[in-house]
């Protein structure tokens, strides 16, 4: 086992004067020495290694793929104050009991906040050096955004401008709604045009992409990676 730091994250520790940082476990000794791979923070109370949080973290996956619970183990693990955005809303009963679980598997350390629609704003608001912030789910939001009327593209774009000015680490969760049978009406295939689009947005700012299938999950984007 080993630790290093990516590039991106050493800047940020020196302005914020406190190290973001998470337990780690490296499955090969070699990953965390030559640069090449990124080790994925698993909290545990045995581990001593730590390895920073980067700015922005991307965690894909389908339904019930395991997304957001390995969102909010990387937030438990960086040691800062947790901090949940959840853009849901309980319009039924199904909804509500979704939200019911999510926080009791939480607990109650996290501070939540309940924002739909007005994301990038929230985000500048809440995110600092001594938080880290979790926004779960950015299609929930991307679906509120849509059936207020507003303009999809703009919206990504404000979201995008707040991402790369964020003082502090932020993990955001969403669908990858795009692997299945195209929709037969058109809403729907906007839908998943529109969350096509926003997650290459949001991958493109990403320090680390992570794809997360049956509670797994697999490195798409790690620190330090170059695009191509």
């Amino acid at each position: 086992m080993g630790w290093f730091a990516p590039k991106r994250c050493r800047p940020q520790l020196q302005r914020s004067g406190k190290a973001l940082v998470s337990t780690a476990v490296c499955a090969n000794p070699l990953d965390a020495t030559d640069g090449g791979s990124f080790c994925a923070p698993f909290p545990t109370e045995e581990s001593t290694l730590t390895q920073p949080l980067p700015l922005v973290t991307l965690v894909l996956g389908g339904a019930r793929s395991g997304k957001s619970a390995r969102a909010e183990a990387l937030i438990a693990a960086s040691g800062l104050m947790p901090v949940y955005i959840a853009t849901a809303e309980p319009l039924d009963a199904e909804m509500g009991e979704r939200i019911r679980h999510h926080r009791a598997r939480r607990g109650s350390r996290w501070t939540t906040i309940e924002e739909p629609l007005e994301l990038a704003r929230t985000l500048r608001a809440q995110a600092g050096p001594e938080r880290a912030v979790l926004v779960d789910c950015l299609t929930l939001w991307l679906t509120n955004v849509m059936l207020a009327g507003r303009d999809v593209d703009a919206e990504i774009g404000r979201l995008a401008d707040a991402l790369g000015a964020l003082p502090g680490p932020v993990v955001l969760v969403s669908n990858e709604v795009g692997l299945g049978i195209v929709p037969l009406d058109a809403m729907s295939r906007a839908f998943v045009d529109h969350a096509g689009r926003l997650h290459q947005r949001i991958a493109a700012i990403a320090d680390w992409v992570q794809f997360v299938a049956a509670g797994l999950p697999l490195d798409l984007k790690t620190p330090g990676m170059r695009p191509g």
